[in-house]
């Protein structure tokens, strides 16, 4: 069941994306925000029921309509809400529209459109980076979207399906991801959403929910693209990024696509952390970029290989798993 579920909201959503401005975003925002009004008094203990209401609530809610649907109506009944589920958690038109500008901007040379894109879209300060430098950065945001709207949600999602938790995955691993973001602090005086206390918390579960599938995302690409190169980025230049989980990823696809990454790009990164009052913990060593050629216009289009690829191979693993299921 699960492999029909996502093929269908993968073509659905590619037929007709999602809008950004849409009420289920918009009211998982308001819950958001109002869990840590009402929860967030500034102590741990505080912290984790907050992020467990505005978490598993709503994974709870997506699960219980699954088994009423089950075992209520029937299973095609089951499909129908684990498609609408993941047509709302799952997809590349979530963030494709930002690579494809970049990209667009890019080629045709106009590098102050790009950076005034790259930064709307991360909501940063990229000043005058060079062309290099925005093409750096756009390879490394687009491989972590890739991450996770797509793959970490097919992680969660198909691991959870199997033991007979329909979409509650789904719902965990981006609701998981979306408040460590949303509640994290902002730099310029904005009034915050959540205390000290509730934006480690929020991080440290996310960095717990995003471990596995990181790791199999990086396999993934690894399978799909150059594999040696991508183990061997993966084992030795990871711990180059500030994230450990982010790291994986991106050491990966570096590998994976003989492109270096990091150096200014992960620089700018830090330094975007360190303005939010986070202390970046990297470890820069004697290099502060992954080997390989530098990034040129030519690798955009090799990422969006690599990921159509890796989709490719996860959707005919579920196929196989599905077939040997029925047969079996």
């Amino acid at each position: 069941m699960s492999f029909f579920a996502i093929l269908f909201a993968l073509l659905i959503e590619q037929a007709r994306p999602l809008a950004g401005s849409n009420p289920i975003h918009a009211g998982l925002r308001a819950w958001s925000l109002s869990v840590s009004r009402n929860f967030d008094a500034g102590k741990p203990h505080h912290a984790w029921v907050a992020w467990c209401a505005a978490v598993l609530v709503p994974a709870l809610l997506v699960l219980g309509v699954h088994w009423l649907l089950f075992w209520g109506l029937g299973w095609p009944f089951a499909v129908v809400w684990n498609v609408a589920v993941l047509y709302l958690t799952l997809g590349f038109r979530q963030f494709s529209h930002h690579f494809t500008g970049l990209r667009d901007a890019l080629e045709e040379g106009d590098a102050e459109r790009a950076r005034e894109l790259l930064a709307r879209w991360q909501k940063v300060d990229v000043g005058d980076l060079p062309r290099s430098e925005l093409v750096r950065h756009v390879i490394e945001y687009s491989a972590l979207a890739s991450h996770r709207h797509v793959f970490g949600v097919l992680a969660w999602y198909s691991g959870l399906a199997a033991l007979g938790l329909g979409p509650l995955g789904a719902v965990l691993y981006r609701m998981a991801e979306f408040v460590s973001r949303y509640w994290k602090a902002r730099p310029g005086g904005e009034v915050q959403r959540a205390s000290a206390a509730l934006q480690e918390a929020a991080a440290k579960a996310w960095m717990v929910v995003d471990w596995l599938p990181a790791r199999l995302t990086a396999l993934c690409f690894a399978v799909v693209g150059s594999f040696e190169e991508a183990i061997e980025g993966w084992r030795f230049q990871a711990q180059h990024f500030p994230n450990d989980n982010d790291g994986v990823v991106l050491a990966a696809t570096a590998g994976a696509l003989n492109v270096r990454l990091g150096g200014e790009a992960l620089k700018a990164r830090v330094d975007a952390l360190a303005q939010q009052g986070f202390s970046a913990d990297v470890g820069i060593g004697d290099s502060t970029s992954t080997p390989g050629r530098e990034p040129e216009i030519g690798h955009l289009r090799s990422v969006v290989g690599l990921v159509w690829r890796s989709v490719v191979v996860w959707m005919l693993l579920l196929a196989l798993l599905t077939l040997a299921r029925l047969l079996g």
